[in-house]
């Protein structure tokens, strides 16, 4: 069985996508849209993909761990000044939407600069939960780390 970053998919590929709500699929796509380009640089896309509340969070895989939507931003261009240049594919092992809430899970991988080094392959492992609200679905937590080797595989 293949499991992990080999068995996660495109979200097109994802299954049971097709019956989400059409709105939440567009909210991942708008992310994934930000995703591409905060790794040119910018992160002002990615910043508009979350919900303007006190309540939002981050777990960064850089290791900041914030709270509101002011100190994210705040990472998020800090971030945003990291990458100077490179690609990323998403792809996903979970998504579910269920009432107003919905998540994604799964792994950001691609040819990455960051502070203005040789592009190398990066992969990181991400959760998103989303939340449904009259002006349309946001980001309202981020997970992220770098994937640590699996013990099991030096044990056996």
């Amino acid at each position: 069985m293949t499991t992990g970053i080999d068995a996660a998919l495109p979200l097109s590929d994802v299954p049971g996508v097709e019956r989400l709500p059409s709105h939440f699929v567009t909210a991942v796509r708008s992310v994934e849209r930000a995703g591409k380009v905060m790794r040119g640089g910018d992160p002002s896309d990615y910043i508009a993909c979350w919900a303007p509340r006190d309540d939002v969070s981050l777990f960064g895989a850089w290791g900041p761990i914030e709270r509101g939507a002011d100190s994210l931003a705040r990472t998020f261009r800090w971030v945003g000044t990291r990458f100077t240049g490179g690609d990323v594919e998403f792809v996903y092992s979970t998504v579910h939407c269920s009432g107003d809430l919905g998540i994604t899970v799964g792994f950001e991988r691609g040819l990455t600069s960051i502070d203005g080094a040789s592009e190398q392959r990066m992969v990181i492992r991400v959760t998103h939960v989303y939340r449904r609200s009259e002006d349309g679905w946001f980001l309202i937590h981020r997970h992220a780390d770098f994937p640590p080797r699996d013990e099991r595989v030096s044990a056996r």
